[in-house]
């Protein structure tokens, strides 16, 4: 099928179809025009949409909030932009390649899963939602990641993070997986760190992480965690060639945050 608004009795055609499905080709679609069609997409009740030569494309998943919660799941065949999933609210985003900076940057809820790598500030101040990233990230990954009312967001990467990982965290799940065996060697692993739980498989140094950080073994209830969102990692990504057993019989360190005020004697209160 050719780009959706060049094809519409294509598109009326799959949409007609068991499922309702749609294809976009993104060549020369700028950023304003694709997350147009994708918006028109949804509210005609198309469930799936896949999106082929995707190029930098920004704020993909962005404009999807609707009053009556529509859900709509994407493929993204190509490289998406900065800010892949910002304020995504309850949709499923899946890219076939590697993504760009921001991707899920203030998540409300919903899935992403990078079949690739991920760029920096991955998950910044995310407050709700899963993403999973099969590869490495880039810096800041979890910048002010935090917790609102039952929502508790989880991002799971299976390689190695560079430095300012949970960097000022507030709340959520981080899980660092280090699958390629490349050891932990990012520097100031939770500065400011003051909320939620960063774990990583192996070990690391106490002079990688921030003042405000404590490092210890985990427990049965840290086991359980991992159990859960390493399985989810595994269905995503069956071509690591791991599984879920193999990741979590390994050994693995809990980070967490020594107060939930560590800069109090700053205040004036």
């Amino acid at each position: 099928m050719a780009r959706a608004a060049a094809s519409q009795s294509n598109l009326e055609s799959d949409q007609a179809d068991e499922g309702k499905s749609a294809l976009i080709d993104a060549t020369d679609l700028e950023t304003k025009e694709l997350n147009g069609q994708l918006r028109e997409l949804m509210l005609s009740g198309v469930k799936k949409v896949n999106i082929t030569n995707v190029c930098g494309q920004r704020y993909i998943g962005t404009r999807l909030y609707t009053p009556e919660h529509l859900k709509m799941e994407i493929e993204i065949f190509g490289t998406p932009g900065n800010d892949l999933a910002a304020f995504l609210y309850g949709h499923k985003i899946t890219v076939h390649g590697n993504a760009q900076d921001g991707v899920g940057n203030t998540m409300d809820g919903g899935e992403v899963m990078v079949k690739g790598r991920s760029g920096d500030v991955l998950g910044f101040s995310m407050r709700g939602g899963e993403i999973y990233v099969r590869d490495n990230c880039g810096y800041r990954t979890a910048l002010h990641m935090k917790e609102y009312e039952d929502k508790r967001p989880v991002l799971v990467v299976g390689g190695n993070s560079q430095d300012f990982l949970g960097e000022y965290m507030a709340g959520g799940i981080v899980i660092v997986l280090d699958l390629h065996g490349r050891t932990h060697k990012a520097n100031f692993i939770g500065s400011g760190m003051h909320g939620g739980v960063i774990y990583l498989r192996g070990n690391v140094e106490q002079s990688q992480v921030g003042g405000q950080v404590d490092i210890s073994p985990i427990d049965e209830s840290d086991r359980a965690v991992l159990d859960k969102f390493i399985s989810r990692f595994v269905q995503h990504f069956p071509e690591v060639g791991k599984s879920k057993d193999e990741i979590l019989n390994s050994q693995f360190v809990r980070l967490t945050p020594k107060s939930k005020r560590p800069y109090s004697n700053l205040y004036a209160y």
